[in-house]
């Protein structure tokens, strides 16, 4: 494939020079496109070295060969990073003053714009209404970063990482904005049942394939909202990011917002007991040398939300997760019978179970899985847990189409 990496003139430019990298290792035509400005903070050289490509930003150069409609007509895909606030005004004006903006002006591949400045251009309402324009034109904007900004200010602004920028282009090529429109709650994480003060009942769930989902989806341009339950990886990219701790939590918050959602995905470890009287301070192993723990039943999240669908008669997706732990010897063929059972238990949609164990599962960057729905043939997928996200969404996607 062949990409065209246009870098606008920000400090963040300098992030460019990775995701160039990005694509390249990946095997694809890389060519960078600075923009004049964007020279100012990474030079072309490197950007040469790296796309192996000559760098050359000036409109009025090689005009024989009408170099701007040769580089629009050659692209298949179109990543703008950094863009400015000064880029994505005259981007979304149709203006075309310099080489790149002539480029955009002029293509019909898939462009991507990820945006970086200060928190306070991000949210002006010019820089807003200038990014709803381009998402109307099917531009996909990648949202900025909250975190550490130019100065020593932090908040939202800050150009994403290389890595997720490479993957969001790719997919949103792959894809385009197949689920724009629709409205994804992702509960990811493991909840943790108060014993005391410190202790708790708990699991092994990192969140880390209920995130590959949230990131998915977003990337296929649906509207992501993400239920996070003691998750310590980075959630700032979720803009609607819901913070929970225990099954008592999450409940609260899917009786609040889950009617207004097209699909809720339910990868998340909830526990199925709590503790009946937690110690509101700290047990001592001095004072009680012994301890009994008097556990009951968590109320099952997933079958309260079959029951609220069909109360409200709301036309909805559910889709739940389960992780079982199979014998030895046991096949595919064995989980796909034990996802059967509980997407008729349950009565959800579809089920999407994975064999932990040993654990090895839990926090790996890998899963293998196997999904079923009520009229859906069953499939298993392995791969990395984005890879296992797409493929999840790929699944469950006709079901949406009525929505």
């Amino acid at each position: 494939m062949h990409i065209l990496v246009g870098i606008t003139g920000g400090i963040a430019a300098y992030k460019s020079a990775s995701i160039v990298r990005g694509f390249s290792e990946l095997g694809h035509v890389v060519k960078a496109l600075p923009t004049q400005n964007a020279l100012r903070f990474i030079g072309a050289t490197t950007l040469e070295a790296l796309s192996h490509n000559v760098v050359d930003s000036d409109l009025y150069s090689d005009v024989e060969n009408v170099k701007h409609i040769a580089l629009a007509q050659e692209a298949d895909l179109i990543v703008v990073a950094p863009a400015t606030a000064a880029f994505l005004a005259r981007y979304a004006s149709g203006l075309a003053d310099d080489l790149l903006l002539n480029v955009l002006l002029a293509t019909n591949a898939k462009v991507v714009v990820a945006p970086a400045m200060h928190s306070e251009m991000w949210q002006h309402p010019t820089t807003i209404e200038n990014v709803a324009k381009l998402r109307n034109r099917g531009v996909l904007v990648v949202e900025p970063d909250s975190g550490r900004l130019t100065g020593n200010d932090s908040g939202v602004g800050r150009l994403p990482e290389p890595a997720e920028i490479v993957r969001s282009a790719l997919a949103f090529y792959s894809s385009g904005l197949d689920l724009a429109n629709k409205r994804f709650l992702v509960v990811a994480g493991g909840t943790r049942e108060p014993i005391d003060a410190v202790r708790f009942v708990g699991n092994s769930s990192s969140g880390k394939q209920g995130l590959a989902l949230a990131e998915a989806a977003k990337d296929r341009g649906a509207e992501v909202s993400l239920i996070a339950i003691n998750i310590d990886i980075e959630v700032s990219s979720f803009p609607h990011t819901h913070k929970a701790k225990t099954t008592s939590d999450v409940q609260a918050l899917l009786e609040e917002l889950g009617p207004h959602f097209d699909c809720i995905l339910m990868p998340a470890a909830i526990s199925d007991y709590r503790v009946v009287n937690p110690a509101s301070g700290k047990l001592h192993r001095a004072e009680q040398p012994t301890l009994e723990l008097h556990l009951v039943a968590n109320p099952d999240l997933l079958s309260n939300l079959v029951s609220s669908r069909k109360s409200t008669s709301k036309n909805q997706v559910l889709v739940g997760f389960a992780a079982e732990v199979l014998q030895p010897g046991d096949s595919l063929q064995a989980l796909q019978e034990l996802a059967k059972a509980k997407l008729d238990r349950k009565g959800v949609d579809v089920m999407v179970s994975n064999d932990v164990s040993g654990g090895s599962v839990f926090s790996s960057e890998t899963n293998e899985v196997v999904m079923v729905g009520k009229d859906l043939n069953p499939i298993d997928f392995a791969g990395t847990k984005y890879e296992v996200a797409r493929a999840i969404l790929d699944y469950i996607k006709p079901l949406l189409a009525n929505l």
